[in-house]
């Protein structure tokens, strides 16, 4: 399953690191890739895992997921 989540508060690609980071110790989540000029986040990840959790880990880094 593929997730595009929209990122607010990114500002720089230590920002982008951090997020990526964030979502890829989610268990279930294959991929991650961020895009600091997007403003988004696009995750590949199993079934189980639901927009609610890979909102949650972006709050926990610090960010806004719209």
């Amino acid at each position: 399953m593929k997730t595009t989540i929209k990122i607010e508060g990114m500002s720089c690609e230590h920002c982008a690191a951090h997020v990526t980071g964030a979502l890829k110790e989610l268990s279930g989540v294959s991929s991650v890739e961020v895009s600091l000029k997007d403003k988004n986040a696009v995750v590949e990840h199993a079934d189980s895992v639901g927009p609610e959790s890979l909102k949650a880990a972006v709050a926990e880094a610090g960010y806004r997921a719209l």
